[in-house]
C-alpha cells in the first residue's frame, strides 16, 4: 500500500475508486465499506483508494474554538489506521491536511479540485451521513449530480449494524472509555491494540521492582508513545505484546499520563512483560516495532504518594493480570463461547 501526504504526487494513480473518511479505528462498519470498495475497484480495474485527514476535522474545529475537550478521543494512531487499511486491501491512501484553506473549500471546489483534478475519481463510495465542503454544505445528492456531470459513479452505503447496534467510531470510543474491551473487540472485529516503536524511558520500572518490592528483574517496561493527547482508552490493562518473539508475550500495561511520576501530560503506553525473553538481554526491545493488545481493563490510573506505593500497586496489577490470563486460558480450553463467536 502506498501512502501520499497531499495531492499532486507523480506516483499517484491517474484514476481511482475512492472512499472518504476519518476511519478512526477501522471498525467492522469501515471494514464492510472497504470490502465493497475493493470489489467495485476490481470490477473497474482501478486501485482502491482511501482519502483521510490529519488532523481529524473535529480536532481542527475544536482547536479553532479553543475547546479542545470538544474534539473526539482518538481510537487509533495514524500508524495503526494505515496498517488496518492495508490489511483490508486498500492500494493507496491520500492523507490530506485539514486546515483553514481546506475547510473553506466550497463543495463544488472540493469536487473539481480534489476529486476530479486531484484524484481522477471514477467511482466514489460514501457513508449515509457523508457531508463535505465549507459548513458541510455538500451532501450525497450534490455528489451524485456531480458524478453524472463529470462521468464518475457515486454509491452510498448505509449503516452497518450488529445485533441492532450501529457500528461506529463513537460506539468504539464509548466502549473503550467504559473499559469494556470485549465490546470494543466485537465492534472492531479484533482485540483493541496500539503499535509503535519501543523508546527509551527513565528506566524507573527496574528500580521500582528491585528496591521497593524485591523483585529481581524489577518491572522492566516497554515504552510506546501515543501521539494524540486524548486516547479513547486509559488506565491499567491486561496486555499481550506481539513483535518481540515468535509467540506473543503476556504482561500488564498502563496507557495514560503517569500521574505519579510525570507531570508533562504526555501520553505513554508502558508494558511490563512478565517473562522477558533472555535472548533479548536488557536492551533488546529498544527500537523494535511492537503491537500491544489491551485485553481487559483492571482499573483507572491513580496517583501515589511514594514510589513504594506505586511499586506495590504495580505488583498487585501484575498478579491480577496473571489471574485474568489464567482464567481466560482455562475458559478457552473448555470451549467457552467468546464474544467474537456470538457475533
Amino acid at each position: 500500500m502506498r501512502v501520499f501526504h497531499g495531492l499532486g504526487h507523480p506516483d499517484l494513480a491517474p484514476a481511482c475508486a475512492l472512499t472518504i473518511g476519518n476511519f478512526d479505528g477501522v471498525h467492522r462498519g469501515h471494514q464492510a465499506m472497504l470490502a465493497l470498495l475493493v470489489s467495485e475497484a476490481a470490477h473497474r480495474s482501478l486501485p482502491p483508494t482511501v482519502m483521510s485527514f490529519e488532523p481529524n476535522p473535529r480536532d481542527y474545529f475544536a482547536a479553532l474554538r479553543s475547546q479542545p475537550e470538544a474534539a473526539p478521543a482518538r481510537i487509533a494512531t495514524l500508524r495503526d489506521k494505515l496498517g488496518e487499511l492495508e490489511r483490508c486491501g486498500i492500494a493507496q491512501v491520500v492523507v490530506l491536511r485539514f486546515d483553514a484553506a481546506f475547510a473553506a473549500q466550497s463543495p463544488a471546489t472540493f469536487i473539481d479540485k480534489v476529486l476530479v483534478d486531484g484524484l481522477g475519481v471514477r467511482y466514489v463510495l460514501v457513508g449515509d451521513d457523508f457531508r463535505f465542503g465549507t459548513r458541510r454544505a455538500g451532501d450525497y445528492a450534490m455528489l451524485d449530480a456531480a458524478g453524472t456531470a463529470h462521468g464518475f459513479d457515486v454509491a452510498r452505503m448505509m449503516s452497518y449494524e450488529v445485533h441492532g447496534q450501529r457500528v461506529s467510531s463513537s460506539a468504539v470510543r464509548a466502549a473503550l472509555a467504559a473499559g469494556d474491551m470485549k465490546e470494543a473487540e466485537a465492534l472492531l472485529g479484533r482485540p483493541y491494540s496500539v503499535s509503535g516503536h519501543v523508546i527509551h524511558g527513565a528506566k524507573l520500572g527496574r528500580a521500582l521492582g528491585e528496591s521497593a518490592v524485591g523483585r529481581g528483574d524489577g518491572f522492566r517496561t516497554l515504552n510506546l508513545r501515543f501521539p494524540h493527547p486524548r486516547p479513547s482508552a486509559e488506565g491499567i490493562f491486561v496486555a499481550r505484546v506481539h513483535g518481540l518473539t515468535e509467540k506473543p508475550l503476556d504482561g500488564v500495561a498502563s496507557l495514560g499520563r503517569r500521574p505519579s511520576v510525570d507531570d508533562s501530560g504526555r501520553v505513554l503506553l508502558e508494558v511490563h512483560v512478565f517473562d522477558w525473553p533472555a535472548h533479548l538481554g536488557a536492551e533488546g526491545g529498544y527500537g523494535k516495532l511492537v503491537r500491544v493488545e489491551l485485553l481487559a481493563k483492571l482499573r483507572d490510573e491513580a496517583r501515589y504518594d511514594s514510589l513504594a506505593a506505586l511499586a506495590a500497586a504495580i505488583g498487585r496489577d501484575s498478579d491480577a493480570a496473571r489471574a485474568w490470563l489464567a482464567a481466560d486460558a482455562a475458559g478457552a480450553a473448555t470451549g467457552r463461547q467468546t464474544t467474537r463467536d456470538r457475533i
